[in-house]
């Protein structure tokens, strides 16, 4: 990791010409996935903190944000943050952070607390759980998949959740839901964070963020349901830990297609003093704090992630119009 260090060095200095890179993840599991492979589990999670640990220097988001604002932010700089509010952040991921003494921001999107589920989760369980070599759900208009092996099984996943993404949001939880039956699936109620959990992430040293209350597409609301998705989330989080709530996540979070400009302004509005999005790149003294980038290479040696670190430091984040 020392060519990472001086790549690093060169193009994130300190100072008023630092970058910060901010690491996206959403789950880190017990075991390795058959299915998705390349979702971090405990073992290689502790490896990624360790290489990242060796090249860059890790700071609380928030910090690093008033840093970067201020001209004072160290080489290197980077943030890990979470989106969705997975209990597996609290019992697998924050022990390692623990562990490496780094610190993470968790974004959580309220209505899944408690036993919710997210409609992504329930297609990926159902089609785990679905017998047979053949997934037929051509009636639901989402066409016949192949499911006689775990990466088929992958395949047929990312083939539905597109189909299902952008769906108005009742329609969209009628046919997960539907799909659901059809898998025969028992559908897991413990996937996301309960509310006491959620406090003891956040006594365990893990920041937490607003991410709306039913993580929706902003862009395909109205300006007064999206305002008050956001609004709602950050008071309802608010309520629960008895802490201002002052960083905002984009659901799917890429700009001009899943949140425009004017959703930046109503996040700033409410009261966030910043706000991450899912497209890749390092932020600057001159980015928008409402539109900062984020970015995670899951490349599975220190070699390569470290050099698509370094790489993605040549990029500045795409803004929403």
């Amino acid at each position: 990791m020392r060519l990472v260090r001086w790549l690093g060095s060169l193009l994130s200095p300190s100072g008023p010409r630092a970058g910060l890179s901010v690491l996206i993840f959403h789950r880190v599991l017990p075991r390795p996935d058959p299915i998705f492979p390349d979702t971090p589990d405990r073992e290689h999670f502790d490896a990624l903190l360790s290489w990242i640990g060796s090249a860059f220097t890790v700071l609380p988001l928030d910090q690093a944000i008033e840093r970067l604002g201020t001209g004072r932010l160290p080489a290197r700089a980077l943030a890990i943050t979470f989106d969705d509010g997975y209990a597996d952040n609290l019992t697998v991921a924050l022990p390692l952070l623990q562990r490496h003494r780094m610190s993470a921001t968790c974004f959580v999107a309220t209505d899944f607390l408690d036993g919710g589920r997210m409609f992504n989760d329930t297609v990926i369980e159902a089609v785990r759980a679905a017998p047979g070599d053949v997934l037929d759900l051509q009636e639901l208009g989402l066409g016949r998949h192949d499911i006689s092996s775990p990466f088929a099984r992958r395949d047929a996943i990312l083939r539905l959740l597109p189909q299902l993404k952008y769906l108005e949001a009742m329609q969209r939880d009628r046919v997960t839901a539907e799909i659901g039956r059809r898998c025969r699936a028992t559908l897991p109620d413990d996937l996301m964070l309960t509310a006491s959990q959620l406090r003891t992430l956040r006594d365990g040293g893990m920041q937490i963020g607003g991410h709306t209350c039913s993580h929706p597409i902003l862009a395909r609301l109205d300006d007064a349901a999206a305002n008050a998705e956001i609004r709602l989330g950050k008071q309802r989080l608010e309520a629960l830990l008895g802490d201002e709530i002052a960083l905002f996540a984009y659901p799917n979070g890429k700009p001009g297609v899943d949140y425009h400009a004017r959703h930046a302004a109503m996040v700033r509005d409410a009261g966030f003093t910043a706000a991450v999005t899912t497209s890749p790149g390092v932020a600057r003294a001159d980015t928008d704090r409402w539109q900062l980038p984020r970015f995670t290479p899951w490349d599975r040696t220190p070699l390569r992630f470290g050099l698509r670190l370094a790489s993605n430091m040549r990029h500045a984040g795409a803004l929403a119009a």
